[in-house]
């Protein structure tokens, strides 16, 4: 089985649509496809409809990438991927929508930094990218790149420009990660950190911050990222072995806004199945032809 955790669509800040996605997923020879938009579910019933539709054997995973800052002064922003929970779950849900409503003035503030450091991104590009799904620093880094500034959208995330520490870069409202992995776990739902040792990113959790993780109930890290060499790969799956933790492998494919393609990494059938075992929230989706 080809299993990918962590994808986007334009319900965030990917190029595909969901239906899209489901058919690119399926064309990619993809048995099971998690669709993780940032912090939304909005894109859920657009895929369904589309798996409704493919005679294929395709799985989907509903999910969401949730935006986690961890606290203190020198506090720094981590993703929590969060599977199969209850998408109606009260607490969760609005907790949910204070994030997205933190996203137009966060992405508004920082094309003002930009033009502050004399880059010429209007609100109206930027908005224009998002085409209504959830605006984030990928639509912004697009405007960038359009306008010739950096090459890619991966070269906008850096202290330079819109990387944690960076000159344009603008806090949001984000979930505090132990109270994400509650109330994910309230909701019924499975929770993996997301490439947690992306150094390129910004700051990461250390290893102790992992441990209070799991000791919080997470149930596991992504290993296999475009942002993990083989030596932070291995160290992460030593980690993740030493606190009981599962390990999941993805493409975080953003269409494309990202090189990163369909499968190009995955995540092993038996880790895939613990995550649907612990998951009461919500059941995989799966497609006409299976």
């Amino acid at each position: 089985m080809r299993i990918d955790l962590h994808t986007h669509s334009t319900a965030s800040d990917g190029t595909d649509t969901p239906a899209e996605l489901v058919r690119n997923a399926a064309a990619a020879g993809l048995d099971v496809v998690a669709l993780t938009d940032h912090d939304g579910v909005g894109g859920h019933a657009e895929a369904v409809a589309e798996l409704a539709r493919l005679d294929r054997d395709l799985t989907l995973v509903t999910g969401a990438e949730l935006s986690c800052r961890f606290a203190g002064p020198d506090g720094f922003s981590v993703h929590m991927l969060a599977y199969l929970f209850d998408p109606l779950e009260p607490e969760l849900a609005r907790e949910r929508e204070l994030v997205r409503d933190d996203r137009v003035p966060r992405a508004r503030a920082m094309v003002a930094k930009l033009n502050e450091l004399g880059v010429p991104v209007t609100w109206e590009r930027v908005a224009q990218l998002a085409a209504g799904g959830a605006v984030g620093r990928p639509h912004v880094a697009s405007a960038m790149v359009e306008l010739g500034v950096i090459d890619t959208v991966s070269d906008a995330f850096t202290p330079d420009w819109l990387a944690g520490d960076g000159r344009a870069y603008v806090e949001k409202h984000e979930l505090d990660p132990f109270d994400a992995i509650r109330l994910v776990k309230a909701a019924g739902g499975v929770t993996v950190l997301a490439h947690p040792l992306a150094f390129k990113r910004g700051n990461c959790v250390s290893e102790a911050g992992i441990a209070e993780l799991a000791s919080a109930g997470l149930d596991g890290v992504e290993v296999d990222h475009m942002d993990h060499d083989e030596a932070t790969r291995a160290r992460l799956r030593g980690l993740a072995a030493d606190l009981s933790l599962l390990t999941t492998g993805s493409s975080d494919y953003h269409g494309s806004r990202k090189t990163c393609g369909l499968g190009e990494f995955t995540t092993d059938p038996e880790i895939y199945g613990e995550i649907t075992r612990r998951a009461t929230g919500a059941f995989p989706v799966p497609g006409a032809g299976g």
